[in-house]
């Protein structure tokens, strides 16, 4: 049985296979965004800023997604997504914002690792 951890690193090294230097850098500056404005904010700042950004929050919203089902219900794409962020309860969008930072903090460090960045 693996650790959240270990659960987390894989997903982010596989996700991560073939990032370009662009999503690198998006991935890196993503967790200091997401402190900085929360999670819902910069999730609507990616879908609008496209490309790169929205690869990044693409990958985050599958790992989410499966890691709390009973918020999300598979709905991975950007619209129903934010519906259930929205009507999330408060203790569950904690909880959902702590794992995306340390999901990210994975992706950041293994995307650099496999792009040399």
């Amino acid at each position: 049985m693996q650790t959240i951890e270990q659960q987390r690193a894989l997903d982010a090294w596989q996700r991560c296979e073939n990032y370009s230097k662009d999503q690198v850098n998006v991935a890196k500056g993503l967790p200091a965004l997401i402190m900085n404005s929360g999670l819902m904010q910069v999730l609507a700042f990616c879908h609008q800023k496209g490309d790169a950004h929205e690869v990044i929050a693409s990958d985050l919203r599958q790992w989410l997604a499966g890691r709390f089902p009973g918020v999300f219900k598979g709905k991975t794409e950007f619209e129903p997504f934010m519906e259930a962020l929205f009507k999330a309860d408060p203790a569950d969008y904690r909880a959902i914002t702590v794992e995306a930072l340390a999901w990210l903090k994975w992706l950041r460090q293994m995307s650099s690792a496999r792009k040399g960045g």
